[in-house]
């Protein structure tokens, strides 16, 4: 039993211990992206390199499953509404879950799975190889060259691809509501625009924005904790991405609490 006790409390301590120091790394991520001598020419081309490599390379991948996963998920939403008799509401579940809570969820979800590990993967290697080592001795900032362009890409990129994502379901939402409850575009578009409220659209790209800070600035800390050994780098890897997946858990209840207070 004693040794059962001491293992929840080291496991806490750890826990305590990794949340405070990824907290730190966050505040002090934040106060540089409002730094502007952080920002040079080659800082800017790094992001610009990483916002085309996650936003725009994924783009017909992503808009292909937000089309069929969109559509698929409408459909049911659609059906169980008139199942229930409930058609007065669709517009608040087409905003209310699909758009503010579904579509961000997803959108992260989908950037994790490719962009989160190869992040973590980069960096990783590039600790193993020493190459940030070599940056350092070259006095140039691995916090403005490498890490904030994927930081400020990852805000972008979760922003932009949640918008592309609402807007697709939405559109979906137009074709199958004609077919299943009759309703003509103008009804259609008053049922969602009564159903818009602007705080909910506030906390919606809160939410965005933490996730795509967390999604890169988890990934990045644990490829910073690879060893100089190669086997670390896996290691990293898997480490890092169960924090990710973690942090989506934990933003999203923060997220949910929110809009209740």
């Amino acid at each position: 039993m004693k040794t059962f006790v001491e293992k929840i409390g080291v496991a806490a301590i750890d826990m305590t211990g990794s949340l405070k120091a990824t907290l730190l790394f966050a505040i002090k991520v934040v106060f540089r992206m409002f730094d502007r001598n952080a920002y040079n020419s080659a800082v800017k081309m790094v992001l610009v390199e990483q916002i085309y490599f996650t936003s725009v390379q994924i783009l017909p991948l992503f808009l292909t499953i937000a089309v069929i996963f969109g559509s698929i998920l409408v459909i049911i939403l659609m059906l169980v509404v008139k199942e229930l008799g409930m058609v007065q509401y669709i517009g608040r579940f087409m905003i209310g879950f699909m758009v503010y809570e579904l579509s961000p969820f997803i959108t992260v979800i989908l950037i994790a799975l490719r962009s989160s590990s190869a992040i973590n993967t980069e960096i990783a290697v590039m600790k193993v190889n020493k190459e940030i080592r070599t940056l350092e001795a070259f006095h140039i900032d691995a916090m403005n060259y490498l890490f904030l362009p994927r930081i400020i890409n990852g805000i972008i990129s979760v922003v932009f691809l949640n918008s592309l994502f609402s807007i697709v379901v939405l559109a979906t939402g137009l074709i199958f509501s004609n077919f299943i409850f009759q309703m003509s575009f103008d009804t259609y578009t008053d049922v969602l625009i009564n159903s818009i409220y602007f705080s909910d659209i506030i906390i919606m790209y809160l939410k965005c924005i933490t996730y795509g800070v967390f999604i890169t600035l988890i990934p990045i800390m644990f490829g910073l904790n690879a060893t100089n050994e190669l086997t670390s780098i896996p290691v990293s890897v898997l480490n890092g991405m169960v924090r990710v997946f973690i942090a989506i858990v934990i933003i999203e209840v923060l997220s949910l609490i929110l809009k209740l207070i």
